[in-house]
This record gives structure tokens, sequence and C-alpha cells, in this order.
């Protein structure tokens, strides 16, 4: 008992000094100290800010029209109030439902092929001992990003016309009838999802790459030590070892779900694939723009967003749930 006496009035003496000598915040340290320190670091984020305020933050007011009757001309906030009618036209709009399916399986598929592909490139490029090689097999996966859209959509326009597109011409010079890729809603959708992982496979490398760099060398030696091959070093050792990044990016993507390629599909889409290739934002264009409905484009905007939304908020929660990464 009187050893175990002692061991606690040592251990209550020992945290005093600890607590004693524990260093004291200064005065005058505060957030404004802090800001007249580093006042040039943080005016670099005085742009960012405005961005974000005044095409995100500030259209949100914009949102108020989907609940009021607004006319082209008239007040900007709408001139009755209308409550939930618009919303009621969404649900029981036949057209609005077939769109919503086509985003769902036109953001699903480019989900599903956009977002393994630079991780498989990455790994591919990973294992190049030669950096000539690698460094031009980079150097070209890159270079589709760099495309504007109008000049991806030229090329798939001219690549696929049904009289004169390349493709077309070889099928002809292997005895083969030409096909009417632009034509047919059955095309669309293979023809969006490879254009998309053709502009976007080597920009995404970049990022995979350089979470490459942070997985410990001494990991692949132990596991070489261990027998492992290249193929159970790269599932057992790589994979995991950029998990948190690939969670991100998955999340990320899934934010953008519902927001498919709106300005490529909008150049390449014509009246014969509307079955197949409209999708919610092209509707918004033709519903808003085109025909001045402003407030029933903004009830589904305001759909879209509530439902892209929920889609984050669960890949967030899901992800932190089962491998510990999430943005938030």
């Amino acid at each position: 008992m009187t050893t175990l006496k002692a061991a606690e009035s040592a251990s209550a003496t020992r945290r005093a000094r600890i607590g004693s000598g524990r260093r004291q915040r200064p005065p005058g340290r505060g957030w404004r100290a802090v800001l007249r320190r580093d006042w040039q670091l943080y005016s670099l984020t005085i742009a960012p800010l405005l961005f974000f305020v005044v095409f995100r933050y500030l259209p949100m007011a914009g949102n108020v029209i989907a609940f009021r009757l607004y006319q082209p001309g008239g007040p900007i906030f709408g001139t009755q109030w209308a409550g939930f009618y618009y919303f009621d036209l969404v649900i029981h709009d036949p057209e609005f439902w077939q769109v919503f399916f086509n985003t769902l399986i036109l953001g699903g598929l480019t989900l599903v092929f956009t977002f393994p592909a630079p991780i498989i490139l990455a790994l591919l490029l990973n294992e190049l001992w030669s950096r000539p090689i690698k460094r031009l097999v980079q150097t070209i996966s890159y270079l589709p990003h760099f495309l504007s859209v109008v000049v991806v959509a030229a090329i798939i326009l001219q690549g696929l016309d049904l009289d004169t597109g390349v493709v077309n011409e070889a099928l002809r010079a292997v005895g083969h009838s030409p096909i009417a890729f632009l034509q047919d809603p059955g095309w669309f959708r293979s023809i969006y999802v490879s254009s998309e992982v053709w502009q976007t496979t080597g920009w995404g490398t970049i990022l995979y790459l350089a979470a490459l760099t942070t997985v410990d060398r001494q990991l692949y030696e132990s596991a070489t030590i261990d027998g492992a091959n290249r193929w159970k070093q790269t599932w057992h050792v790589t994979l995991p070892g950029i998990r948190g990044t690939m969670m991100v990016v998955l999340i990320l993507n899934i934010g953008t779900f519902m927001s498919v390629g709106f300005e490529k599909i909008l150049l390449i889409y014509n009246p014969l694939t509307y079955p197949t290739a409209d999708v919610i934002s092209t509707y918004l264009y033709r519903v808003g723009i085109v025909s001045g409905s402003f407030s029933y484009a903004a009830a589904i905007g305001l759909f879209e967003s509530v439902i892209g939304l929920f889609l984050v908020l669960s890949a967030n929660a899901l992800s932190r749930r089962l491998v510990g990464a999430s943005l938030w």
C-alpha cells in the first residue's frame, strides 16, 4: 500500500512539473497577429474566394424562382408565390423521367470507365523502368486534356460522319457498309464514354503517380522477401497505399455524377439521339433558355442539386465507415 501511494505521489509530482513547464500561449499571438504576419499568403486566397462567392453562392438566391411565378423581363425574384407547383410538374412529367434515367445511365457508365482508367494507367507507368518511354507515354496521354470541348466535339463529328468520316471510310475499305454513328441512339453512349476516357485518363494519372511516391519502399522489400510477385505487391501494397486518394477522387466524381458533361453532349447530340443522349443539363438548357420556362427549369435544377448533395453525403459517410478515408 505504501509503495502504491508513493507511486501515485511521484506520478502527481511529474504531472505537475510537466504542466508547469508547458509553453503558455504568448499574448497577442491570436489570429490577428498571424494574419498580420502572413498577410501575403492569405491575400492569395482572395481571388478563389471571390470566384466562389460570385459564381457559386450568389446564384443560389436565384433558386427562389423555383417557388415563384417568374416571367422574363419581370421582377428578378418573380411576381407571385407558386409553392411546389413546378415541382409537381416535374414529378408528373414523363419526359423528365426519361431524361433523368438517361442521366443516371450515362453518368454511371462514365464513372465506371473513367474512374479506374487513370489508376490502371498510373500503375502501368509506375512499373516502367525506362524514363524516356515513361515520359513519352505521359506526354501522349496528357495531350487530350488540353483540347477544348469544341475541338473534341469537332473531332468526333468529323471522324464519325456518315459520308466523309474516317471510321466509315475505313469500313468501306474493308467491304463493310457505313454506320450512322451520329444518328443512331444506340451508339451515343459508347461514343461519349469512350471520348471521356480518352480525354481524362492521362490527366488523372498525375494525382495517382504523386500518391504512389508516398508508398513506403520497405513494404515492397518485405513483400519480396515473403515471396510476393509484382501482381501481389500491387494488390497488397500499392493499392492499399493509395486507397485514401482513390476514395477522395471517387467521392468528388460522385459529386458531379448528375451533371454529366453538358458542353460535349450539347455539341454532338441531335434530335435523333435524344432517347439516349438527352440528359438533365441539356434538358434544362432547352426548357429554360430556349423555351423561357425559367421557374420550371429552376425546379429541375434544384431537384438535381438535392440528389447530388445526397450522393456526396452518402458516399462520404460510406467511405469513412468502410475504409476510414473521407473528405470530412
